[in-house]
């Protein structure tokens, strides 16, 4: 029987249809049907499974689309993981504090792995690319999030960081442990 741990914590500066892990969590719309960015790149680099299965997912229970801060798994497709997680990250406001749903993505994503037994996980930065959210408070609120959580059977945490700005942020976040 596995104990409950807060997972190790890793930063990889790098593609994150490149991982080789149990999950990959994608930044999502909330169509499913993917997009630009890290969805497009996991729609692309996966193949028309995971696009078959989002589709099923929208007529079957997610017809309006899947909410903010939400979580919902899928195939991998050709991705060198088991299951793609789509979350919906939340548009960044300077005039409403949306943190919570931020963080949401975060703790469901990772709840949602351990139900399907992964235990390495690689997470993009969740709404800072078009949806605006400030890279540093980003970093923070996923580093928080996740140190936070006890979810066995997850082992291991990627936070897959495309470019050396957000790698710093991270990094920097990550050294004062949230």
């Amino acid at each position: 029987m596995s104990t409950s741990v807060t997972p190790a914590v890793r930063l990889v500066r790098g593609d994150i249809t490149d991982q080789s892990v149990d999950v990959i969590v994608n930044a999502a719309n909330s169509s499913l049907l993917g997009g630009g960015g890290v969805d497009g790149a996991i729609h692309r680099r996966g193949g028309p499974e995971i696009l078959a299965a989002c589709r099923e997912l929208r007529a079957s229970q997610y017809g309006k689309g899947l909410a903010t801060g939400r979580a919902v798994a899928t195939t991998a497709g050709r991705l060198a993981a088991r299951w793609v997680i789509h979350t919906v990250g939340p548009v960044f406001s300077g005039a409403q504090d949306r943190s919570a749903l931020l963080a949401s993505c975060y703790r469901e994503s990772l709840h949602l792995a351990a139900e399907l037994g992964a235990r390495s996980v690689a997470f993009p930065a969740i709404s800072t690319g078009i949806y605006g959210w400030p890279m540093d408070d980003g970093a923070r609120i996923a580093v928080r999030t996740v140190l936070a959580e006890t979810v066995a059977p997850v082992e291991e945490v990627r936070f897959v960081l495309f470019d050396a700005h957000a790698y710093v942020e991270f990094e920097e976040v990550l050294a004062m442990r949230g």
